[in-house]
């Protein structure tokens, strides 16, 4: 998704060390081998064993070095920082990978039964069913409404917490009829599925993926190179407002009062702004794949100064 802009933005060169912290399919990752050439080094990071396995099909059909991390992203941006690697450009690919979502056994999808599960790493004990069959009515509610943005989190959480004492909800599609059943009827026909914002909230509790944002964002910056490139590709607002303020906080200058004469607080922009405005999917990859409707792409360069 929004490969093309991607590339134009971040610009790999031959010969540069490019780190993809979300390896998934690997398309992406392909494009940007194919750029930096024998010379170049692409390091991939994932904590799905699937995507280890795809990764090694691609090393043995690219010409430049390469090197795979099983593990989350900033646990391994962390390592690499202790390695003292300098990148010349790093991004991430957020969300699910649509082999993921594919997977029948893994859970992610409210489209079919399956059972309940949403590990990215199924290493992991943590999974859907144990958030949905063990948090309180309260914590559940909480969890609907900020990470799945739901507006009927109280009711859903509810009718959550009084169908278990019945029996345990083990699959998709026992969680996606309680769902139905606390939403009004009007709001089950328009907006899309009445269960994509529950299970939303589920996978990124499941998996931390807003703490492992947060977490990974400041050391991926720290690995760059002066006029090294950090781009991220989000799907829902909130991974997109976090990748926001980060980029805008590096790219503020001076923070002194305006009246002010005289810059006493001595602060320079780090990073320079590579889109002032998220990129979205142009209307042909939307229609070609309708999963990339909720794309946004936002990329910054490292200057040479610090704050």
């Amino acid at each position: 998704m929004l490969a093309g802009e991607l590339i134009e933005l971040l610009a790999p060169a031959p010969g540069e060390i490019v780190v993809d912290c979300t390896f998934g399919a690997g398309g992406h990752a392909r494009l940007i081998a194919e750029r930096i050439g024998p010379a170049g080094m692409l390091i991939g990071i994932d904590r799905d064993p699937d995507a280890e396995e795809r990764f090694a099909q691609l090393a043995a059909q690219v010409a430049c070095e390469t090197r795979f991390m099983r593990s989350d992203c900033a646990s391994a941006l962390v390592r690499l920082s202790a390695e003292q690697l300098v990148a010349d450009v790093v991004y991430l690919d957020l969300g699910m990978s649509s082999m993921q979502v594919d997977a029948w056994e893994r859970g992610f999808s409210y489209a079919y039964d399956a059972p309940l599960d949403m590990r990215m790493d199924p290493d992991q004990e943590l999974t859907a069913a144990e958030l949905v069959n063990t948090w309180d009515e309260r914590r559940l509610a909480r969890l609907l409404r900020e990470y799945g943005e739901e507006r009927y989190a109280s009711q859903i959480a509810r009718a959550i917490v009084r169908a278990r004492r019945h029996e345990e909800l083990a699959g998709t599609q026992r969680l996606v009829e309680v769902i139905q059943s606390a939403v009004p009827a009007p709001a089950r026909f328009g907006g899309g599925h009445p269960a994509r914002r529950t299970f939303q909230a589920l996978r990124i509790a499941v998996n931390d993926e807003l703490g492992q944002l947060r977490s990974s964002l400041p050391v991926a910056w720290q690995l760059l190179a002066p006029g090294g490139r950090l781009a991220a590709i989000s799907f829902h607002s909130l991974e997109d407002r976090i990748v926001k303020r980060f980029f805008a906080e590096r790219a503020r200058g001076c923070v002194c009062p305006p009246d002010l004469p005289v810059c006493g607080c001595g602060r320079r922009p780090e990073a320079e702004l590579l889109t002032r405005r998220a990129v979205a999917p142009t209307p042909g990859e939307i229609a070609a794949n309708p999963r990339s409707r909720s794309a946004h792409l936002r990329a910054a360069r490292k200057l040479g100064g610090g704050a």
